[in-house]
């Protein structure tokens, strides 16, 4: 009898248990529109490599990509960058991937491309982008910006090449 009394209470408490976990993340959770808003807009500009000026709901736009730094205009392969991806996005219709915004009020994002790829993805794949370490946990540019270092792509063929992140800190420490 006493078995199937501790038995009763440890079956109450793994229900309770369940119960309060299962509440607690749907309390918690965030709505899934606010983790995974997408948007189709119109590219209608290009800033540099991993800026776009895109023409959101009759509303101009900036739209930063997200886990990637390209080199500065004034940078070696800044205007290779630039080239590159107005070649990919320019006049055409992309989805975006909105992961939020940086301190310039930019919408930080994935552009998914008409064929379905990642501008993201392909400038690291070409040796026009860092993978953002800083600020992106996405494997998938770590391991594209292997490939890329390992055949010698874009920037990387260049031995002297500068993270973008470091070229500013260095200018900003230059002009103080």
């Amino acid at each position: 009898m006493m078995t199937g009394h501790c038995f009763g209470k440890a079956k109450s408490r793994i229900l309770l248990t369940s119960t309060t976990l299962l509440l607690l993340f749907f309390l918690c959770a965030k709505p899934l529109s606010v983790c995974a808003q997408q948007y189709t807009a119109t590219v209608v500009g290009i800033a540099d490599g991993d800026t776009l000026h895109v023409l959101f709901n009759g509303k101009p736009a900036r739209v930063r990509l997200a886990g990637i730094d390209c080199p500065e205009k004034s940078q070696p392969f800044g205007s290779k960058a630039k080239q590159f991806t107005s070649d990919l996005v320019f006049g055409k219709e992309v989805t975006i991937s909105v992961e939020g915004k940086d301190k310039y009020g930019r919408m930080l994002g994935n552009v998914i491309l008409p064929d379905g790829t990642s501008l993201n993805h392909n400038l690291v794949r070409a040796g026009y982008a860092w993978w953002y370490r800083r600020f992106s946990h996405d494997k998938e540019l770590a391991a594209l910006e292997a490939e890329a270092q390992y055949h010698n792509r874009g920037l990387w063929a260049d031995s002297t090449s500068i993270a973008p992140w470091q070229f500013r800190k260095e200018n900003k420490e230059r002009h103080k």
